[in-house]
């Protein structure tokens, strides 16, 4: 089974699946939070939506409350201020665990996939980010400090998305 097949409800509750959101595009699945000192990506993370959405790319959010209780709002106080802070545009769904025994289907999926230095397991902190083709299959893990505007990141998208 695709992870795109995988079911998953959108920030407002809805249920769908995670092709549903994506649309069949290649994505961004980034865990998001609120509170913390990466938050500031989701400034990245907007820009690369407004630069290769019409390329039909997507970046989608996770949120995750998992890491120090970083994304502690209900789903209206997240959305808000993705919004009003960041001025957030792309997809973003209910909020989910990444680690351990709540482990979301998707996240069961994407964490065997190594990243660069090759190592798989579990979700290191918020803002990790695994770069997904149009047919769910993980092409790419950047651990969280790798930012949105990395050369590394954008190289490999633009590569995904020809």
């Amino acid at each position: 089974m695709s992870i795109l097949s995988t079911p998953i409800a959108r920030l407002d509750g809805t249920s769908t699946t995670l092709g549903e959101i994506t649309g069949g595009r290649p994505a961004l699945l980034v865990n998001v939070a609120s509170k913390c000192g990466l938050t500031p990506q989701y400034t990245g993370l907007e820009e690369l939506q407004e630069r290769f959405a019409a390329r039909g790319f997507t970046v989608v959010g996770l949120p995750c409350n998992q890491f120090m209780g970083q994304e502690p709002g209900s789903a209206s106080e997240i959305a808000e201020f993705c919004s009003a802070t960041y001025g957030v545009t792309f997809p973003m769904t209910e909020k989910i665990e990444v680690n351990g025994e709540g482990r979301h289907e998707i996240y069961e999926a994407l964490v065997s996939t190594p990243d660069e230095q090759g190592e798989a397991g579990d979700v290191q902190w918020n803002f990790e980010k695994f770069l997904v083709a149009g047919d769910g299959s993980v092409v790419g893990r950047f651990r969280p400090k790798v930012e949105p505007e990395d050369p590394r990141l954008v190289s490999a998208i633009e590569e995904l998305i020809g």
